[in-house]
């Protein structure tokens, strides 16, 4: 989602704010980026104790994990820490990169780099014991030949992470959003839960667990778009005043369950854990 954001305000300038109406500074101003991630964590990320990427989805130094759309290399990144090896892929050389530059710091077995719209993986059958792919089905022209490879390339009883945006989410930004949102090479398609169980169980995969996540996220766009700002400084009142509201929201003491009444009714992500017979 953050870098599609970015890619659809590259270049847009940020509003100045009037000579006559400076803004206060603002004491402790909540990072919405890093509230986020602590979000993310409370929805089942990054368990550094358990050592699972996603609940349901742990990674170990025995562990080959292939990320197909590693985008930044935030999961490889965490899998890159449990000392996994590490085969990424993404359409865009410069994060391929980016990504691979990241891994340097971890005690990953081995990194390997591709660059590749992935119709099909240069990757031989059989070869990964877990398969991340997030946020990547909804920009591709054949879901049903893009899980194919998914499939083929990982191993037999191989752990499968697949999240696309939650459809509560997409119909909340329909008339909001930048047009491009919803244009190729964006999100082409809008995936109902259905849909999304019925795509994976016919690839061959079992389904394990379908969960949903991401009131945060989802409110923090649709504002987002009303701001008007630079992804680079998205710095507004909308958005810096919810963050503050979420983060109010979840310091409450029954914050983590308001948290998840809201996730289930309007979330960003809807996310299967699934393995391979």
């Amino acid at each position: 989602m953050l870098r599609l954001l970015k890619k659809l305000t590259a270049g847009t300038p940020a509003p100045v704010p009037a000579a006559s109406q400076p803004e206060a500074p603002v004491a402790n101003k909540v990072d919405p980026y890093m509230l986020g991630l602590r979000d993310a964590v409370l929805s089942g990320w990054f368990n550094q104790q358990t050592g699972e990427l996603f609940t349901g989805f742990p990674v170990t130094a025995e562990d080959t994990l292939l990320d197909v759309g590693c985008g930044d290399g935030g999961n490889v990144h965490f899998c890159g820490m449990r000392g996994a090896k590490i085969i990424i892929a993404d359409i865009d050389a410069a994060k391929v990169e980016a990504t691979r530059q990241r891994l340097g710091d971890t005690p990953a077995q081995d990194v390997e780099c591709h660059v590749t719209d992935c119709n099909p993986l240069p990757i031989a059958d059989a070869t990964a014991t877990r398969v991340v792919s997030t946020e990547v089905i909804e920009h591709v022209d054949d879901p049903a030949q893009f899980l194919a490879e998914l499939v083929r390339v990982g191993k037999p009883g191989a752990l499968y992470l697949l999240s696309v945006p939650h459809p509560s989410s997409e119909d909340l930004q329909k008339d909001i959003a930048a047009p491009e949102y919803f244009q190729k090479p964006n999100h082409i398609r809008i995936i109902s839960e259905e849909q999304f169980k019925a795509m994976v169980s016919d690839a061959g995969l079992e389904v394990l667990s379908h969960s949903q996540y991401g009131f945060y996220w989802s409110m923090w766009m649709l504002l987002f778009w009303e701001a008007k700002v630079d992804f680079s400084n998205a710095d507004h009142p909308l958005l810096n005043h919810w963050a503050d509201t979420w983060h109010a929201i979840l310091e409450s003491p029954r914050g983590a369950q308001i948290k998840q009444s809201l996730d289930a009714v309007v979330a960003k992500s809807q996310v299967i854990i699934a393995r391979k017979p």
